[in-house]
């Protein structure tokens, strides 16, 4: 008894079942227009953050641990709020920390798809986050003329920081999209 039906050969069924695997993994396989990552956001808003960032298959992703502040004032008591500055300049300290880390990592702030802002009580705003202190600081460098892309971005009032005198820790997530992608510009 034939396993096959009379009207196809094993030979056809092989060559059917080779091109349908050859489709599908052509499907399957990574395209040569790869896309770039895309960011999109707020519509009519020069808020500096993206309500969305894609980001597309094949990119590298680098996940960087929170940052704290460096002293800004060594003269000032040490793990008091006067040592690392406000919430403007303790943004300002993290931001350039993260050009060096990132940079060791062959990306810039261009790169950042993501940032997590935790910010504790400013004791001088009867302990809520100071939001437009951040957001001073952090316009500086995201959706800027000088470096356009916005990322996504969560900014939340936390109980306490690990550091004394901290008052914002930041996390990012960079990515760089597959060299085809870049390639095509």
């Amino acid at each position: 008894m034939r396993a096959f039906p009379e009207f196809f050969s094993l030979q056809q069924c092989k060559r059917g079942l080779t091109l349908g695997l050859g489709l599908a993994l052509l499907h399957a396989a990574p395209s040569a227009q790869a896309e770039e990552i895309k960011r999109t956001g707020i519509p009519g808003s020069s808020f500096p953050i993206s309500t969305t960032v894609s980001v597309p298959a094949g990119s590298r992703l680098v996940f960087f641990s929170g940052n704290l502040a460096d002293v800004a004032n060594p003269d000032a008591p040490k793990g008091s709020i006067e040592a690392y500055g406000n919430t403007n300049t303790q943004t300002l300290s993290i931001l350039k920390k993260f050009e060096k880390l990132l940079a060791a990592e062959g990306l810039t702030l261009a790169d950042v798809v993501k940032v997590n802002v935790f910010m504790a009580g400013d004791p001088a705003l009867d302990g809520k986050m100071d939001f437009a202190g951040l957001n001073a600081a952090y316009g500086q460098y995201f959706g800027s003329a000088a470096q356009p892309n916005k990322p996504v971005r969560t900014a939340l009032q936390v109980a306490a920081l690990p550091m004394p005198g901290g008052l914002v820790e930041i996390e990012m997530t960079a990515a760089k999209a597959p060299a085809v992608a870049r390639a095509k510009k």
